[in-house]
């Protein structure tokens, strides 16, 4: 057979490829020929450890569960050790890889920031569509219809929002500045506020919660004491094998350090080695000891506890009888249930007139010394990570693929409340209806692979939450694009960076932490410009409701009233630089349509109220109560209804008692304060003349400081009132 190499896009089903350390497979494929063959399956599995794969068939596979069959090998992993030989079963899009990735080109969900964006929008829009054609109307009838039309046009402007998008935008992209300096890089900008609105962080176990190493745990002899000598041993065994370390090895000779194992090289020659197969699952080195040879050999529990005799206890040799046996297995299964992975370290002394070519013949009649634990330890930051996200309202899911005991071994220690751990194999079988119902009571899922991943996240959006997906493996790609916000970190694997919208420059959850919090500050300014305009205008619309159906006169000088309005934005362009309270950051925040809509019709009418106070007090104390005088009157209002409408940014933007308990950034309180100057000083310049308004005489301040006074009063009660009967303010 000749054997030849052809570009990956050649490939066809059925054809042979041949399989070695290093190689990346490049369709799915079934394994014909096997030897000692392991593959790294983590790109799509999550398991850090290398799947063994064998030629011979499967009687009961399952093609939801393709990563488990020993058989197969999917595209874009790689073989670790060893060699095959595999056929081809399907290529590029048809491969388990790029089922997955299909699903990425596919259209991206809606997130909870989109949909709160375009209800707020149609609120807004829908508010307008019924008050513009009103004030039209009224002023038809009552005036001109020319007047009328321009006023509406005016008005229509007036309470539209136009600097939303503004706002918006600079919020975010203020909140991207602030978290690039705390590591964190805002791929996708409205990414921010999903960020702060998340309360369910759905996370990877490996790299997040652990360390992403295989460590030596524990090295313990056949009574589960802590063994030095043990530890001895395994370097021994790990350090003078000349084949392929891995990552077990690497464990053990981090554990030596590096003053033991130069102290064992300088001790012990290599006489002979005995590699790693799959059917004996051991390796043995043999090494000189003094006039004899050591044979050291570390492999599988079971393995080596059917070509052990004797047993090293407390010190002495004995012979290994059934009872010794079945504490040795008691030891393991402990071990195996704190999700750590078991091998046996064995011995056997070869004299000098025994020695010979060494084989597997040799290890036989063996002593069995103690045992290694291996495990990927948690990180010293995760748990301290999980209480501050908890605290800050975010509920921590772990969805993994890895086994169930791993799984909830590591989850315990980091201080997560397990409950019943859910597998992949169970998120199968289930509807969506169900799914959802399982999904709010389950705090980990194990073994589950990118499409149940990706379910899971699905589920939780269905039923109300924000979620955000922490992964950086290709498994993890369907579910970072199917979260609310997806995260991950610059090393993750390049899909996974494409899928995400936000990277951690550092794979921690404490980064998380001050995220969430500027999510959290940008929403909150948002918000707090969406309900101080809204509200303002509601009530400035009541009025000029009002004041067309009664006056004589327009209330107000359209070109004016779009003065008015672009003043009074341009001092909401420092918002974003505005501080927000502690108690807004506590807790997750989203948009809520019923909330502004309350919040519109409670509020609002309120500056209504004090509008008309101020028609009442124009049109009876100043005598502007003709079309001659009613410049007199529309700059009366202009400065009051300008000066109300700024002075409420800083009732609104604080549950608290304003300047006293809660004061606005400097940004902010100079841009407000520039444009109450404005309004104080226009009528009087040549410019405020030339629109139609006119000096007002200053008998009116005191009439308007008072107005203003009982304002801001009668606002801070409406407040607390509002705050007592919704428990909510911004």
């Amino acid at each position: 057979m000749v054997t030849v190499e052809i570009p990956i896009e050649q490939l066809l089903p059925g054809d042979v490829v041949q399989l070695a350390a290093g190689d990346m497979i490049p369709a799915d494929v079934r394994i014909i020929r096997a030897k000692d063959l392991q593959i790294n399956q983590s790109m799509l599995s999550g398991e850090s450890m290398p799947a063994e794969k064998v030629s011979e068939p499967s009687s009961a596979l399952d093609t939801d569960r393709l990563l488990e069959a020993d058989n197969i090998g999917l595209m874009g992993t790689s073989v670790v050790s060893g060699s095959g030989t595999a056929v081809v079963l399907h290529t590029g899009k048809s491969t388990y890889f790029g089922a997955m990735t299909a699903q990425l080109a596919s259209k991206r969900p809606e997130t909870s920031f989109d949909v709160g964006v375009r209800n707020v929008s149609y609120l807004l829009i829908k508010f307008m569509m019924i008050m513009v054609p009103a004030v039209f109307v009224i002023n038809g009838l009552t005036k001109d219809w020319s007047s009328a039309l321009l006023f509406g046009v005016a008005t229509a402007v007036g309470l539209t929002p136009e600097m939303l998008p503004l706002i918006v935008t600079a919020n975010l992209a203020k909140g991207a500045l602030h978290m690039s300096r705390r590591k964190v890089i805002v791929k996708q900008i409205n990414a921010i506020q999903n960020f702060g609105a998340m309360d369910v962080l759905c996370t990877d176990k490996t790299g997040t919660l652990t360390e992403d190493r295989i460590v030596l745990g524990e090295h313990l002899d056949t009574a589960g004491r802590r063994s030095d000598g043990v530890l001895r041993l395994a370097a021994i065994n790990s350090v003078n094998q000349t084949g392929l370390r891995s990552l077990i090895d690497d464990a053990v000779i981090d554990a030596a350090g590096p003053e033991l194992v130069e102290d064992l090289t300088r001790r012990h020659v290599l006489v002979d080695e005995i590699p790693f197969d799959f059917k004996r699952r051991r390796m043995s080195v043999v090494i000189t000891e003094g006039d004899a040879d050591l044979v050291v050999t570390k492999g599988a529990v079971e393995e080596l506890l059917s070509v052990c005799s004797s047993v090293e206890l407390d010190g002495a040799v004995r012979e290994l009888t059934p009872a010794i046996v079945a504490g040795v297995d008691r030891l393991v299964a402990e071990l195996n249930g704190q999700g750590k992975r078991v091998l046996a370290v064995s011995t056997r002394t070869v004299t000098e007139d025994q020695r010979r070519d060494y084989s597997t013949a040799d290890e036989t009649g063996m002593t069995l010394v103690g045992l290694l634990a291996f495990l990927d330890p948690p990180k010293d930051s995760a748990a301290g990570a999980i209480d501050v996200l908890s605290a800050h309202g975010v509920a921590v899911k772990v969805v993994t693929g890895d086994n169930e005991l791993v799984a909830e071994t590591v989850c315990g220690k980091v201080g997560i409340d397990v409950g019943t751990v859910v597998s992949g194999a169970e998120v199968e079988t289930l509807d969506d209806d169900a799914l959802d119902e399982l999904v709010e009571r389950t705090t980990v899922f194990a073994k589950a692979d990118p499409m149940q991943k990706a379910r899971i996240v699905e589920s939780l959006r269905r039923v109300g939450h924000t979620v955000g997906f922490l992964g950086d493996g290709v498994n993890d790609a369907p579910a970072l694009r199917a979260a609310d916000v997806g995260i991950s970190v610059d090393t993750a694997a390049d899909i996974a960076r494409e899928s995400a919208d936000i990277i951690l420059l550092e794979k921690d959850l404490g980064v998380l932490e001050q995220g969430v919090i500027e999510g959290r500050r940008t929403f909150g300014n948002i918000r707090k410009y969406v309900k101080m305009t809204a509200s303002s205008n509601f009530g400035n619309v009541f009025s000029v409701l009002v004041a067309s159906a009664l006056l004589p006169f327009i209330p107000m000088i359209p070109v004016v009233l779009l003065l008015q309005n672009l003043i009074y934005d341009l001092s909401m362009l420092t918002i974003p630089w505005d501080r927000v309270d502690k108690e807004f950051l506590s807790k997750p925040r989203k948009w809520e349509t019923q909330s502004l809509r309350r919040f519109m019709v409670f509020i609002g009418p309120i500056s209504s109220i004090f509008d008309m106070t101020t028609f009442a007090l124009m049109w009876f104390v100043f005598a502007a109560n003709t079309p001659e005088h009613a410049a007199l009157f529309q700059s009366g209002w202009f400065i009051e209804s300008l000066l109300s409408q700024t002075l409420i940014v800083h009732m609104i933007r604080t549950r608290k008692i304003p300047f006293l308990e809660s004061r606005a950034s400097l940004p902010v309180l100079l841009s407000t304060g520039a444009a109450c100057v404005f309004a104080l000083v226009f009528p009087f310049t040549d410019l405020g003349h030339s629109l139609g308004l006119v000096s007002l005489p200053w008998t009116y301040f005191p009439w308007l400081i008072l107005t203003l006074a009982a304002y801001c009063i009668v606002t801070q009660a409406a407040k607390g009132m509002f705050i007592r009967r919704f428990a909510t303010w911004l």
